[in-house]
Protein backbone atom coordinates (compact mmCIF):
# COMPACT_ATOMS: atom_id res chain seq x y z
CA UNK A 1 0.00 0.00 0.00
CA UNK A 2 1.34 3.33 -0.61
CA UNK A 3 0.17 6.95 0.01
CA UNK A 4 1.04 9.67 -1.99
CA UNK A 5 1.72 12.98 -0.65
CA UNK A 6 2.48 16.99 -1.53
CA UNK A 7 4.01 19.50 0.38
CA UNK A 8 3.97 23.14 -0.54
CA UNK A 9 3.57 22.95 -4.10
CA UNK A 10 3.72 26.20 -5.84
CA UNK A 11 2.97 25.98 -9.64
CA UNK A 12 3.31 28.80 -12.18
CA UNK A 13 2.67 29.31 -15.67
CA UNK A 14 4.62 31.67 -17.20
CA UNK A 15 5.86 32.83 -14.36
CA UNK A 16 2.42 33.73 -12.62
CA UNK A 17 1.85 31.13 -9.71
CA UNK A 18 -1.61 29.39 -10.45
CA UNK A 19 -1.46 26.86 -7.26
CA UNK A 20 0.41 28.51 -4.19
CA UNK A 21 1.84 26.54 -1.44
CA UNK A 22 -0.06 24.01 -1.68
CA UNK A 23 -0.35 20.02 -0.12
CA UNK A 24 -2.11 17.45 -0.48
CA UNK A 25 -2.22 13.67 1.42
CA UNK A 26 -3.36 10.69 -0.65
CA UNK A 27 -3.78 7.79 1.79
CA UNK A 28 -3.81 4.15 0.80
CA UNK A 29 -7.39 2.77 0.87
CA UNK A 30 -8.90 6.65 0.83
CA UNK A 31 -10.86 9.11 -1.42
CA UNK A 32 -10.07 12.46 -1.27
CA UNK A 33 -12.13 14.44 -3.31
CA UNK A 34 -10.62 18.06 -4.91
CA UNK A 35 -13.45 20.66 -5.21
CA UNK A 36 -13.32 24.25 -5.82
CA UNK A 37 -14.63 27.06 -8.67
CA UNK A 38 -13.34 27.11 -12.28
CA UNK A 39 -9.47 28.41 -11.79
CA UNK A 40 -9.08 27.17 -8.53
CA UNK A 41 -6.09 25.19 -9.10
CA UNK A 42 -7.91 21.52 -8.73
CA UNK A 43 -6.77 20.01 -12.16
CA UNK A 44 -3.42 21.85 -12.14
CA UNK A 45 -2.45 20.34 -9.02
CA UNK A 46 -3.77 16.68 -9.83
CA UNK A 47 -1.46 17.27 -12.96
CA UNK A 48 1.78 18.32 -10.77
CA UNK A 49 1.60 15.34 -8.49
CA UNK A 50 1.16 13.25 -11.53
CA UNK A 51 4.37 14.74 -12.81
CA UNK A 52 2.87 16.23 -16.14
CA UNK A 53 2.88 20.17 -14.64
CA UNK A 54 6.61 21.05 -13.35
CA UNK A 55 6.30 22.42 -9.80
CA UNK A 56 8.10 25.52 -9.05
CA UNK A 57 8.88 24.98 -5.45
CA UNK A 58 7.69 21.68 -3.01
CA UNK A 59 8.00 17.99 -2.97
CA UNK A 60 6.18 15.03 -4.03
CA UNK A 61 6.55 11.67 -2.55
CA UNK A 62 5.61 8.20 -2.03
CA UNK A 63 5.28 6.33 0.74
CA UNK A 64 5.46 3.05 2.62
CA UNK A 65 5.12 0.93 -0.74
CA UNK A 66 6.89 -2.15 -2.09
CA UNK A 67 9.83 -1.01 -4.71
CA UNK A 68 9.07 -0.79 -7.94
CA UNK A 69 10.22 -3.43 -10.53
CA UNK A 70 13.34 -1.55 -11.83
CA UNK A 71 15.11 -1.30 -8.07
CA UNK A 72 15.01 2.49 -8.38
CA UNK A 73 13.89 2.92 -4.86
CA UNK A 74 13.75 1.12 -1.28
CA UNK A 75 10.75 -0.37 0.34
CA UNK A 76 9.42 1.63 3.74
CA UNK A 77 10.91 4.62 2.82
CA UNK A 78 9.36 8.16 1.15
CA UNK A 79 10.64 8.83 -2.64
CA UNK A 80 10.83 11.88 -4.29
CA UNK A 81 8.66 11.12 -7.17
CA UNK A 82 11.25 12.94 -9.80
CA UNK A 83 13.74 10.12 -9.08
CA UNK A 84 11.39 7.72 -10.27
CA UNK A 85 11.77 6.71 -14.11
CA UNK A 86 9.00 7.19 -15.74
CA UNK A 87 8.28 3.44 -16.05
CA UNK A 88 8.65 3.18 -12.32
CA UNK A 89 6.29 5.83 -11.68
CA UNK A 90 3.60 4.70 -14.41
CA UNK A 91 3.60 1.27 -11.82
CA UNK A 92 2.99 3.25 -8.88
CA UNK A 93 0.80 6.52 -10.21
CA UNK A 94 -2.02 6.46 -13.14
CA UNK A 95 -3.63 9.26 -14.01
CA UNK A 96 -6.75 9.73 -15.77
CA UNK A 97 -7.39 13.13 -17.66
CA UNK A 98 -9.71 15.75 -19.14
CA UNK A 99 -9.79 15.30 -22.70
CA UNK A 100 -7.36 12.46 -24.46
CA UNK A 101 -7.21 12.17 -28.17
CA UNK A 102 -9.13 9.54 -29.67
CA UNK A 103 -6.72 7.28 -31.40
CA UNK A 104 -8.05 6.17 -34.90
CA UNK A 105 -8.38 2.76 -35.98
CA UNK A 106 -7.72 0.89 -32.72
CA UNK A 107 -10.51 -1.14 -30.89
CA UNK A 108 -11.83 -1.03 -27.28
CA UNK A 109 -9.35 -3.85 -26.00
CA UNK A 110 -6.24 -2.50 -27.68
CA UNK A 111 -6.49 0.74 -26.02
CA UNK A 112 -7.06 -0.48 -22.42
CA UNK A 113 -4.17 -2.88 -23.20
CA UNK A 114 -1.89 0.61 -23.68
CA UNK A 115 -2.35 0.72 -19.81
CA UNK A 116 0.29 -2.50 -19.41
CA UNK A 117 2.83 -0.44 -21.39
CA UNK A 118 4.65 -0.15 -17.89
CA UNK A 119 5.11 -4.24 -17.22
CA UNK A 120 6.30 -4.28 -20.82
CA UNK A 121 10.13 -4.34 -21.55
CA UNK A 122 11.32 -1.52 -24.07
CA UNK A 123 11.44 -4.03 -27.16
CA UNK A 124 7.40 -4.99 -25.79
CA UNK A 125 8.09 -8.31 -23.40
CA UNK A 126 6.27 -10.65 -22.31
CA UNK A 127 3.56 -9.77 -19.74
CA UNK A 128 2.02 -12.68 -18.25
CA UNK A 129 -0.61 -10.74 -15.98
CA UNK A 130 -1.88 -8.61 -18.49
CA UNK A 131 -4.60 -10.61 -20.44
CA UNK A 132 -6.42 -11.41 -17.38
CA UNK A 133 -5.72 -7.75 -16.04
CA UNK A 134 -7.17 -6.16 -19.17
CA UNK A 135 -10.10 -8.37 -19.13
CA UNK A 136 -10.68 -7.59 -15.41
CA UNK A 137 -10.82 -3.96 -16.24
CA UNK A 138 -13.07 -4.22 -19.25
CA UNK A 139 -15.47 -6.13 -16.89
CA UNK A 140 -15.68 -3.37 -14.21
CA UNK A 141 -16.08 -0.48 -16.53
CA UNK A 142 -18.90 -2.11 -18.14
CA UNK A 143 -17.31 -2.59 -21.92
CA UNK A 144 -17.14 -6.20 -21.65
CA UNK A 145 -19.76 -6.35 -24.96
CA UNK A 146 -18.09 -3.56 -26.64
CA UNK A 147 -14.47 -4.89 -26.89
CA UNK A 148 -14.41 -5.32 -30.75
CA UNK A 149 -15.81 -2.21 -31.51
CA UNK A 150 -13.47 1.06 -32.71
CA UNK A 151 -12.63 3.84 -30.36
CA UNK A 152 -13.43 6.29 -33.01
CA UNK A 153 -16.84 5.05 -32.96
CA UNK A 154 -17.99 5.64 -29.42
CA UNK A 155 -19.56 8.31 -27.57
CA UNK A 156 -17.65 10.76 -24.96
CA UNK A 157 -19.56 8.50 -22.16
CA UNK A 158 -18.34 5.21 -23.59
CA UNK A 159 -14.62 6.69 -24.38
CA UNK A 160 -14.27 7.98 -20.86
CA UNK A 161 -14.86 4.06 -19.80
CA UNK A 162 -11.96 3.10 -22.01
CA UNK A 163 -9.86 5.56 -21.07
CA UNK A 164 -10.51 4.43 -17.24
CA UNK A 165 -10.52 0.96 -17.79
CA UNK A 166 -6.95 1.58 -19.47
CA UNK A 167 -6.09 3.34 -16.30
CA UNK A 168 -7.45 0.27 -14.01
CA UNK A 169 -5.38 -2.27 -16.62
CA UNK A 170 -2.12 -0.12 -15.28
CA UNK A 171 -2.63 -1.81 -11.66
CA UNK A 172 -1.66 1.43 -9.74
CA UNK A 173 -1.48 2.01 -6.24
CA UNK A 174 -2.54 5.76 -6.53
CA UNK A 175 -5.28 6.64 -8.96
CA UNK A 176 -5.89 10.34 -9.83
CA UNK A 177 -8.72 10.53 -11.56
CA UNK A 178 -9.59 14.40 -13.38
CA UNK A 179 -13.46 15.24 -13.59
CA UNK A 180 -13.90 11.34 -14.37
CA UNK A 181 -17.86 11.67 -14.70
CA UNK A 182 -17.69 14.71 -17.32
CA UNK A 183 -19.52 12.72 -20.55
CA UNK A 184 -21.02 9.87 -18.54
CA UNK A 185 -25.02 10.02 -18.24
CA UNK A 186 -26.41 9.22 -14.83
CA UNK A 187 -26.32 5.86 -14.60
CA UNK A 188 -22.76 5.43 -15.44
CA UNK A 189 -21.94 8.33 -12.87
CA UNK A 190 -23.55 6.57 -10.51
CA UNK A 191 -21.40 3.27 -11.25
CA UNK A 192 -18.22 5.05 -11.66
CA UNK A 193 -18.25 6.81 -8.09
CA UNK A 194 -19.30 3.16 -6.93
CA UNK A 195 -16.18 1.96 -8.18
CA UNK A 196 -14.10 4.63 -6.95
CA UNK A 197 -15.21 3.58 -3.77
CA UNK A 198 -14.80 -0.15 -4.37
CA UNK A 199 -10.89 0.52 -5.55
CA UNK A 200 -10.59 2.36 -1.84
CA UNK A 201 -12.22 -0.31 0.19
CA UNK A 202 -11.39 -3.47 -1.39
CA UNK A 203 -7.94 -2.67 -3.02
CA UNK A 204 -6.71 -0.36 -0.98
CA UNK A 205 -5.70 2.20 -3.51
CA UNK A 206 -5.24 5.61 -2.35
CA UNK A 207 -7.53 7.71 -4.79
CA UNK A 208 -7.62 11.32 -5.43
CA UNK A 209 -10.45 12.84 -7.51
CA UNK A 210 -11.05 16.39 -9.09
CA UNK A 211 -15.44 16.85 -9.22
CA UNK A 212 -17.07 19.60 -9.52
CA UNK A 213 -20.30 18.20 -8.20
CA UNK A 214 -20.27 18.86 -4.49
CA UNK A 215 -23.05 15.92 -3.63
CA UNK A 216 -20.62 13.66 -5.93
CA UNK A 217 -17.95 14.29 -3.21
CA UNK A 218 -19.47 14.17 -0.31
CA UNK A 219 -20.86 10.94 -1.43
CA UNK A 220 -17.94 9.41 -2.37
CA UNK A 221 -15.20 10.95 -0.44
CA UNK A 222 -13.39 10.33 2.92
CA UNK A 223 -11.68 13.37 3.22
CA UNK A 224 -12.02 16.66 0.81
CA UNK A 225 -9.64 19.33 -0.02
CA UNK A 226 -11.55 22.89 -1.00
CA UNK A 227 -9.37 25.28 -2.97
CA UNK A 228 -9.92 28.86 -4.06
CA UNK A 229 -7.62 30.65 -6.37
CA UNK A 230 -4.80 27.82 -5.85
CA UNK A 231 -4.50 27.63 -2.13
CA UNK A 232 -5.91 25.10 0.09
CA UNK A 233 -8.36 26.75 1.85
CA UNK A 234 -10.47 24.13 3.94
CA UNK A 235 -9.07 20.44 4.39
CA UNK A 236 -11.25 17.77 6.34
CA UNK A 237 -14.42 15.14 5.93
CA UNK A 238 -17.27 16.52 3.71
CA UNK A 239 -19.06 17.84 6.96
CA UNK A 240 -16.08 19.58 8.32
CA UNK A 241 -15.72 21.15 4.81
CA UNK A 242 -19.09 21.22 3.10
CA UNK A 243 -20.65 24.48 5.23
CA UNK A 244 -22.68 26.99 4.15
CA UNK A 245 -20.70 29.93 5.05
CA UNK A 246 -17.76 28.40 3.46
CA UNK A 247 -18.71 26.99 0.31
CA UNK A 248 -20.86 30.11 -0.35
CA UNK A 249 -17.81 32.30 0.43
CA UNK A 250 -15.48 30.64 -2.10
CA UNK A 251 -18.54 29.94 -4.53
CA UNK A 252 -19.81 33.63 -4.46
CA UNK A 253 -22.78 32.08 -4.46
CA UNK A 254 -25.31 31.38 -1.32
CA UNK A 255 -25.45 27.36 -0.78
CA UNK A 256 -27.08 26.15 1.27
CA UNK A 257 -26.23 22.29 3.06
CA UNK A 258 -28.40 20.23 4.59
CA UNK A 259 -29.05 16.63 4.74
CA UNK A 260 -31.11 14.33 2.74
CA UNK A 261 -33.80 13.29 5.41
CA UNK A 262 -34.02 9.56 3.14
CA UNK A 263 -30.44 8.65 3.59
CA UNK A 264 -29.09 11.18 5.58
CA UNK A 265 -26.51 11.93 3.36
CA UNK A 266 -25.30 15.53 2.98
CA UNK A 267 -26.39 17.51 0.51
CA UNK A 268 -25.48 21.04 -1.05
CA UNK A 269 -28.22 23.33 -3.13
CA UNK A 270 -26.50 26.43 -4.94
CA UNK A 271 -29.43 29.37 -4.59
CA UNK A 272 -30.11 31.72 -7.39
CA UNK A 273 -32.61 34.58 -8.46
CA UNK A 274 -35.47 32.49 -9.58
CA UNK A 275 -35.02 29.73 -6.27
CA UNK A 276 -35.00 32.72 -4.16
CA UNK A 277 -38.21 33.82 -6.14
CA UNK A 278 -39.80 30.21 -5.51
CA UNK A 279 -38.95 30.65 -1.85
CA UNK A 280 -40.79 33.68 -1.59
CA UNK A 281 -44.11 32.18 -3.43
CA UNK A 282 -44.14 29.13 -1.19
CA UNK A 283 -43.82 31.24 1.85
CA UNK A 284 -46.10 33.23 1.02
CA UNK A 285 -49.16 30.72 0.10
Amino acid sequence: MVDLRADAVTVAYQGDAVVHGASLELVAGRVTALVGPNGSGKSTLLRTIARLQSARSGAVTLHDGAPPADGTADADAAVDCLALSPKAFAQRVALLTQGRPTPGGLRIRDVVAFGRHPYRSRFGGSDPDGAAVVEHALDVTGLRDLTDRHVDQLSGGQLQRVWLASCLAQETDVLLLDEPTTYLDLRYQVELLDLIRDLADERHIAVGVVLHDLDQAAAVADRVVLLEAGVVVAEGTPAEVFTSDGLSAVYGIRIDVDHDPSTGRLRTRAVGRHHTRTERLHSSS
